[in-house]
């Protein structure tokens, strides 16, 4: 059933105030945009299923938002941090409170990805037809496929949700993923900092001033990109951006041999905005420019005891059929291997209790992995 008016709507809210649990899904467009276009929701009560219409004419999505916002009200999503984020940014608030069958599926044994169709498939005996999946849904009208499509994301979400849940329950897993929950509803996680969008660059800046240079253009960016809400490529591609970084252009005919930047471009208000974002770059001091990569590198010898790591990470992850990515990462596996009391996350709550007391144990000798029956377990040596 399709929603198309704020009392539809609305009447399906109240009706699921009082329920255990809706399931959410959201389909949206982002290809031409900086800002995610919200072009349908999908929702799942214990028995019915709709899906929303939020491009209808005079549709109002508060009652949606209210049941967003309606903590006595579990939602649940797959793969939920794109979806929360729509809802983040057009509301302030983070869906209260919250589960995400991805992440239950992981620490339930159903691999590194735990896709949605593997989930349905294992859980809900139902198989899913993704023909749909890259259909403009911005267009209207939507076809009986599209919106059949849709539902589906959603109506077997339930049984998935259910089956997930009574299995985290019986083997004591539940608040494994309510540990997990607390990243996916801080909305910490959904704010973008202009001034930490340089770090997502893959190329790494090994001189401060480089570095201060790269954040703001980067900052700047971010920011003209939100005010026209397009994609950031869209604005000056990242290939450009580091290029301007490198070389620093003093004035608008420097900044025209940038590859891929014309004359015009140069003498616009975009090109002296970031011959400005160059000025307060150089102009800042070294020691408030960026700090370099925090990351450790291995001291030497090390090298050996994080292959030992990476081994006991795999042993426990195939034991508990807990997904190895979500106990802990190469990086964390560096950081332990370096220093017992580092600061990562494979050394507290549960992933400490499954993974990280082991590894300590590990790294003082008193434990130790062999190879029985073709498989690798964990032995105490003779002695101990």
């Amino acid at each position: 059933m399709l929603l198309t008016t704020t009392e539809q709507l609305a009447a399906f809210c109240a009706a699921h105030a009082g329920t255990d649990f809706v399931t959410v899904d959201t389909e949206f467009m982002r290809e031409r945009t900086y800002w995610s276009k919200l072009c349908l929701v999908q929702l799942g009560g214990p028995q019915e299923t709709v899906a929303v219409d939020p491009l209808a004419k005079d549709i109002k999505l508060d009652p949606l938002f209210e049941l967003m916002a309606n903590t006595k009200v579990m939602k649940v999503f797959h793969a939920a941090r794109q979806d929360v984020e729509i809802f983040y940014n057009l509301t302030g608030k983070v869906p209260q409170p919250m589960f995400d069958t991805q992440v239950a599926g992981m620490v339930c044994g159903f691999g590194e990805a735990a896709s949605y169709e593997t989930l349905a498939d294992k859980l809900a005996n139902a198989k899913i037809d993704k023909s749909s999946r890259f259909t403009d849904w911005s267009s209207r009208p939507l076809t009986e496929k599209q919106i059949t499509y849709a539902l589906g994301d959603v109506s077997h979400l339930r049984k998935v949700y259910v089956r997930l849940r009574d299995q985290l329950i019986a083997t004591n897993r539940i608040d494994w993923v309510r540990e997990e929950m607390e990243v996916l509803t801080n909305p910490e996680t959904y704010r973008i900092d202009p001034q930490e969008v340089w770090r997502r660059f893959k190329w790494r800046a090994d001189k401060p001033r480089l570095r201060a240079l790269l954040r703001e253009l980067a900052a700047w960016r971010e920011l003209e990109a939100q005010r026209l809400n397009v994609p950031r490529n869209r604005v000056v591609r990242d290939e450009a951006l580091m290029e301007i970084a490198h070389h620093a252009p003093a004035n608008g005919h420097e900044l025209a041999r940038t590859r891929g930047l014309s004359t015009g471009f140069s003498e616009s208000r975009q090109g002296k905005e970031i011959l400005e974002a160059i000025a307060r770059a150089n102009a800042l001091p070294l020691d408030q420019c960026p700090p370099g990569d925090a990351r450790r590198f291995l001291p030497p010898g090390l090298g050996p005891v994080m292959d030992l790591l990476k081994v006991l990470l795999k042993q426990v992850s195939e034991e508990h059929g807990v997904a190895a990515k979500l106990i802990a990462t190469t990086d964390e596996l560096e950081e332990i291997a370096a220093d017992d009391d580092a600061k990562v996350t494979a050394l507290h709550g549960w992933r400490r209790e499954l993974f990280g007391n082991l590894a300590l144990a590990l790294k003082r000798g008193e434990l130790a992995l062999s190879v029985k029956e073709r498989k690798v377990v964990v032995t105490k040596p003779s002695g101990i």
